[in-house]
């Protein structure tokens, strides 16, 4: 799942409509990154797991799973389950798709995949939907958020962390979000939002990737790695990134590189130790 962050989705509206190339660029990065970290746990779980997208947006995970024909499991967006092999339209006659209402949210539900409406800092409501979902403390779990935490204050999100953290025996999270926003470009997208009264509350949370990796560390993760999107995108195979830069010209580098060491990766583990979790990197 690709969550919009309102920063681009203000470049990109500066842009006409259309996406500016260090967007497309960044983009690219992203996807990959993430994708590269699921591959890994799926890898080392046997797609023996589930995945909750928490926060998703856009959640495309489900049918990016489908296309790389991972084997059974569940994918679960919040707006979140074990991991899929088919999508929901291809349901088998003991299948069932139920869409329906609660009292304070939607949900969709099959057996393969659910989407579901909760507050994530209201984490009875958050667990208690999740398990009329069929979600399964003891299987290996990967939890995804995009451009969520930060829209949290610190001490929400660090609630957040430690439920996830001590609600499942093997666990996974990757997190994707500012970073170095303590510099005078950190500092101007922080002015930039705040003049279309998007706050947001959890920036002090994103001053380094050290911090990053601390706020994982002192809520119950026993691991803890991050890379910012420069340092990753310049590890991106060669030939993929000679086809993606030829799609379009870019002249303003600068603001890419800018951009790029704005935004991090951050991936932590928790059990897991006969899987080998801790000896996934990027």
């Amino acid at each position: 799942g690709y969550w919009h962050d309102p920063y681009i989705e203000h470049l990109v509206r500066q842009s006409k409509e259309r996406k500016a190339p260090e967007i497309n660029r960044g983009y690219f990065a992203r996807v990959h990154g993430v994708s590269q970290l699921i591959k890994a746990f799926l890898q080392k779980t046997e797609c023996h797991c589930q995945i909750l997208n928490l926060g998703a947006g856009m959640d495309t995970t489900f049918w990016k799973l489908k296309v790389i024909k991972v084997a059974p499991g569940a994918v679960t967006a919040v707006k979140n389950k074990p991991l899929l092999f088919r999508p929901i339209m291809e349901l088998h006659p003991e299948d069932t798709l139920q869409i329906g209402k609660w009292h304070n949210g939607q949900m969709l539900d099959s057996k393969r995949y659910a989407i579901i409406g909760a507050d994530l800092r209201d984490l009875s409501e958050l667990e208690e939907k999740l398990k009329k979902c069929n979600m399964n403390t003891q299987l290996p779990t990967l939890l995804i958020t995009e451009c969520v935490l930060v829209y949290m204050t610190p001490e929400q999100s660090a609630s957040l962390l430690k439920w996830a953290a001590s609600s499942f025996e093997t666990a996974m999270f990757i997190n994707y979000e500012q970073v170095n926003m303590d510099d005078r470009f950190g500092q101007i997208m922080i002015e930039n939002l705040r003049r279309r009264q998007c706050d947001l509350a959890g920036v002090e949370t994103c001053k380094s990737l050290e911090s990053q990796k601390e706020r994982l560390l002192l809520n119950g993760w026993e691991t803890a790695s991050a890379v910012n999107m420069m340092e990753l995108y310049s590890g991106l195979p060669r030939a993929e990134v000679n086809r993606i830069e030829s799609l379009e010209f870019l002249d303003e580098l600068e603001l890419l590189e800018q951009l790029m060491r704005h935004y991090c990766l951050c991936w932590a583990t928790r059990g897991g130790q006969e899987l080998g979790l801790k000896e996934i990197t990027y």
